[in-house]
């Protein structure tokens, strides 16, 4: 008997708790206004959480309200979190400005809003959006990268797209900053961010993170056949194509960079089994690597060795034999493909 009372004491003193931090959090990262604001609310919510813990421990009577009252809070908060609604309308950061459209006709893909700026700096950059067309027939080679910028459990995921033509084209599943706001991994768990997804130009989107941020990037070549890479290269169109029409959050554990990737390939193998490595995505590579999707014959710490691309990229600028430089002793990609002159634009 007195252990059933105790489990029913500390199970809703878990939930009440757990409700108390979330709300914090929720209130921090959401609601308007300047900072002593929020603090002075998140004083108030402490203080409610606090009253409903002491009523349930059995406080003397003047804590009996602690209860009701914090039930009502609860529900004026789940109201609140209710109405906060994803937006396409807001002051976008420059390289998030623009959603990605496609048509796609048999084989012939047209793209509108590509992104193809010339990075020096995190804040000084040349702004280019470009229309391309890419012929899905030529759809030859895609390749995995992670860039590394908080250790290494940490990384932002991409894939990158190679055609007969030399051309490669990387899709991104990223946050869509406001101007001025800086990512939060923490607030990825609070609605604080809308997705977007960014295609690029390789040249743009890998000289980001290795120029202008100082991430650590990594290549690996996948072992797609033909129809799996057009599968997937077309999912990256319709996740883009639903985000244009409806707006979405971010969500750091269900909705990133690394979890679009997964759905992507659960469509070509449906029984894939959920990892930890999609949240720890800096070991995102040895999950495909244990799925047997990474070139064969290579140990992983041979293919992550070869394929750390960052002292490559650094050394390349904006030329055309940009891809080719970086691919130079990465296994699994073609001496075709490092010979190739890429398609003049």
């Amino acid at each position: 008997m007195a252990f059933l009372q105790i489990v029913l004491l500390i199970v809703p003193g878990l939930l009440m708790l757990g409700l108390g931090v979330w709300g914090g959090f929720a209130l921090w990262f959401q609601l308007p206004g300047p900072a002593w604001g929020r603090v002075l609310a998140i004083g108030l919510w402490a203080l409610l959480t606090a009253s409903a813990l002491a009523a349930l421990a059995g406080a003397p009577g003047q804590w009996r309200w602690g209860l009701p009252v914090f039930a009502l809070a609860c529900l004026a908060m789940g109201g609140w979190w209710h109405g906060i609604r994803p937006s396409h309308d807001r002051a976008w950061a420059d390289d998030v400005a623009r959603m990605l459209s496609s048509q796609v006709q048999d084989d012939i893909v047209r793209l509108d809003n590509v992104r193809n700026f010339d990075w020096r700096s995190e804040t000084d950059y040349d702004i280019r959006w470009e229309s391309r067309q890419y012929d899905l027939a030529k759809l030859l080679s895609a390749d995995l990268l992670l860039s590394y910028w908080m250790g290494p459990a940490i990384a932002h995921t991409l894939v990158s797209f190679g055609f007969a033509d030399g051309r490669r084209l990387v899709f991104s599943l990223e946050i869509r900053r406001e101007r001025g706001e800086a990512f939060s991994a923490l607030g990825g768990f609070f609605r604080k961010f809308e997705t977007v997804i960014v295609a690029a130009d390789e040249r743009d989107i890998i000289r980001t993170r290795t120029h202008a941020r100082g991430e650590d990037v990594y290549l690996y070549r996948l072992q797609l056949r033909h129809d799996q890479l057009r599968k997937v290269f077309l999912g990256y169109l319709e996740r883009a194509s639903q985000l244009r029409e409806r707006a979405r959050f971010y969500n750091t554990l269900t909705s990133n960079c690394t979890t679009i990737v997964f759905e992507l390939a659960r469509r070509l193998s449906p029984t894939l089994p959920p990892d930890y490595r999609l949240l720890l995505s800096g070991y995102f590579a040895d999950y495909v690597f244990d799925h047997g999707v990474l070139t064969p014959g290579y140990s992983f710490a041979q293919l992550r060795q070869a394929g750390r691309i960052t002292a490559r990229a650094l050394q390349g600028g904006a030329q055309d034999d940009y891809s080719r430089l970086i691919r130079q002793g990465v296994p699994g990609v073609t001496p075709q493909e490092l010979d190739h002159d890429p398609e003049k634009r």
